[in-house]
């Protein structure tokens, strides 16, 4: 393998005109301090991360050279639990990412109401560029550095962009090494063979699912009917996607890495799945027909679900989008400017911090079957998620309509009072 880039460049979206996801953080936050009573004397709560770990990750490559990289673990809240939030692997992750995506996981887990705090990790490296040798020492030496703040009741990683199941094999293994006992429930999302869950894989896509057609009934929309535009095809946009297909919904344009399809009469989507996992992509799917990747956000369509990364639904974007039910399946993905326009437009964002816990939901079932050493089926696992997702979305629905307000800001209204509760009645120590 050739040596890959360490260099730290400084990412493109820290300028003037951006606050970067932190920034968009904080403005939702601000935006809910009005609806938060007497509680709203600890909202500098939600402001600050209570922990953050900048690590370097030296690894000898496969040519013999050493390369750094840096690593991050942010623990933004923990009130509620131990800290609960993916690892990424991406050549563009910064702490301000981080740092966001930690503080949206605080919220996402007190929205669905289970017992965790947020937190988020990630290192910064192109994951292409290693060799399987390579990923493996990086994620050894990583979960090593980061070793001294995660554990099973302390803070508990999990898969997120660019890592799977075999990462969280490794992490565990590293951990459990250095702690000279076997600890299972210091991550989720491993192989079932190791104390996975089943039902894992599928979660967050099936919770997008679940909440969006919660949602679809409450405007009077008929999912078997809709057009769906996807953007990301991997365990989130996919699996949503094979799930309105299954409830009679029509695919009818994809967006990846590899460049956007579309298909007026929508896509087989189990032959889609297929390609992109042979190939990695869409790029070269014959069942559909090449579009320029700007062109996306014009689809005819009923149903959008974002599901690739943070930022993507710009302002711009907004005054062009066709649909009337946007489904958040990636974290950060629309602007706050965007969440106005798409408000005033009439169009209904079902934001990521219900949209896509489907995850951390199950994540939070694995950590239990972990600590009971007792397993349950993938049907219990499934039923136990379908029923957590309907009850959290029906309270922010209802919150929405009392309070007048987004989907996004009721969210952040419940979450945010469970949050500073829990903070209220433990006090400051010492």
């Amino acid at each position: 393998m050739s040596s890959p880039a360490s260099t730290l460049a400084v990412p493109s979206y820290l300028n003037a005109d951006n606050l970067g996801p932190w920034g968009i953080y904080l403005q939702q936050v601000d935006r809910v301090i009005p609806y938060l009573g007497s509680l709203s004397r600890w909202a500098d709560t939600l402001k600050r991360p209570k922990r953050a770990l900048i690590v370097d990750v030296p690894i000898h490559l496969d040519n013999g050279t050493v390369a750094h990289f840096e690593g991050y673990r942010v623990q933004h809240n923990t009130s509620r639990g131990p800290g609960k939030g993916g690892v990424r692997f991406h050549q563009d992750v910064t702490l301000s990412e981080v740092m966001a995506l930690s503080a949206w996981m605080s919220i996402k887990n007190a929205a669905v109401n289970v017992p965790y705090g947020g937190a988020k990790g990630g290192i910064r490296v192109d994951p292409r560029t290693l060799s399987m040798g390579e990923l493996e020492r990086i994620t050894r030496r990583y979960t090593s550095e980061i070793g001294i703040i995660i554990g099973p009741t302390k803070d508990i990683p999990a898969p997120d962009v660019n890592t799977n199941a075999q990462i969280m094999a490794w992490m565990m293994d590293t951990y459990s090494m250095n702690e000279g006992a076997t600890a299972t429930g210091v991550v989720t999302g491993k192989p079932v063979d190791l104390g996975g869950s089943l039902g894992r894989q599928e979660a967050t896509g099936r919770g997008v699912f679940t909440v969006g057609c919660e949602a679809a009934q409450r405007i009077g929309m008929d999912v078997s009917k809709a057009r769906v535009a996807v953007q990301g095809f991997g365990n989130v946009g996919g699996i949503a996607g094979k799930l309105f297909a299954e409830a009679g919904a029509r695919v009818v344009a994809v967006q990846d890495h590899g460049g956007t399809i579309f298909n007026g009469a929508g896509f087989d989507v189990p032959a889609l799945l297929k390609h992109v996992a042979a190939h990695g992509s869409v790029a070269g799917f014959a069942g559909g027909e090449v579009i320029a990747n700007e062109n996306f956000w014009d689809v005819d369509c009923e149903i959008l679900i974002p599901a690739a990364l943070e930022g993507q639904l710009t302002a711009a974007r907004a005054n062009r989008v066709k649909a009337k039910l946007v489904i958040e399946g990636a974290n950060g993905p629309t602007t706050p400017e965007a969440d106005d326009i798409l408000q005033e437009r009439g169009v209904l964002v079902l934001p990521d911090v219900i949209a896509n816990a489907g995850g951390v939901t199950v994540s939070y079932f694995e950590w239990v079957q972990d600590f009971s050493s007792f397993f349950w089926t993938e049907e219990e696992i499934n039923n136990r998620l379908v029923r957590i997702m309907k009850e959290a979305f029906a309270a922010i629905w209802q919150v929405g309509q009392d309070k007048k307000v987004s989907l996004r800001t009721a969210t952040f209204i419940m979450a945010c009072t469970r949050i500073l509760h829990a903070r209220e009645l433990r006090g400051l120590y010492p």
